[in-house]
């Protein structure tokens, strides 16, 4: 199995404070992972180290075969599908969403010439597989939470990307919003390499395979979903003691 991403001995400073500490870490095809920590653990900053946003202070980023600082990271940004929230913030209200998903052909946020009719077809194709089809005239702004979400992943997988990333894309949804959008990724991405962060543990649907715990700028559990989702590194990584359950292979937590 071919590795997507491969992290050796990432270490990150910002305004001399290390945020990040000897990070390792292997993603290999068709994997699906979760970082889950804490607010301020290190999970985005990994993201952003891994998507070429941010360079590291020490350590090696290699990702899609390719090593940062060796290659075009503009060119490895176009193979990744990333949805985050600094994303929805620089989205136009007045955009149809039929546009705002074309629009992911190339990566841009905006299109500033006529859009080829087999690209918008595409676009329509891609709404209707996330049964949003009866919106793609309406403008973006005019959207609830939980649809602008969906028409964003949808946006994230308009090239097939060979790496999809997901920063807290169920920020801010109520209960409902949540589980359409955590349903419609189980329903669209299972075959996908994917990254999905947040720090809600009841977001770990079965789609997911593996799990990097982070705590304090470092990773202290990666690997198989069922080998780190543990009572012990929970309770460390939240730091106040817990009781872990699983049902229908969803983690359930109690305080204790």
């Amino acid at each position: 199995m071919s590795s997507v991403v491969r992290l050796e001995e990432i270490f990150f400073q910002r305004q001399e404070r290390e945020v990040i500490t000897d990070v390792h870490l292997q993603i290999d095809q068709g994997e699906r992972w979760v970082f889950l920590g804490r607010n301020g653990s290190g999970k985005t900053t990994i993201l952003e180290l891994i998507t070429g946003y941010l360079f590291p202070s020490k350590g090696s980023v290699q990702v899609l075969g390719h090593t940062y600082g060796e290659c075009d990271v503009r060119e490895i940004r176009k193979r990744i599908g990333y949805v985050s929230q600094s994303l929805f913030e620089r989205l136009t209200s007045h955009d149809p969403v039929w546009e705002v998903v074309a629009t992911g052909e190339y990566s841009y946020l905006r299109m500033y010439e006529e859009m080829p009719p087999k690209l918008k077809e595409k676009a329509y194709e891609k709404l209707e597989q996330f049964g949003l089809a009866h919106l793609k005239d309406q403008l973006i702004g005019s959207l609830s939470q939980g649809e602008r979400k969906k028409v964003m992943l949808a946006r994230a997988l308009m090239k097939s990307p060979d790496l999809l990333v997901l920063d807290e894309v169920c920020s801010g949804l109520d209960l409902y919003e949540r589980e359409q959008v955590l349903s419609t990724l189980e329903k669209t991405v299972a075959e996908s390499t994917l990254i999905y962060v947040t720090h809600h543990l009841d977001e770990i649907v079965p789609l997911f395979t593996h799990c990097a715990l982070f705590e304090r700028g470092k990773i202290i559990a990666a690997g198989a979903k069922h080998e780190v989702l543990t009572t012990e590194n929970l309770s460390r990584a939240y730091h106040v003691p817990l009781q872990l359950d699983w049902h229908n292979d969803r983690p359930i937590l109690k305080l204790l």
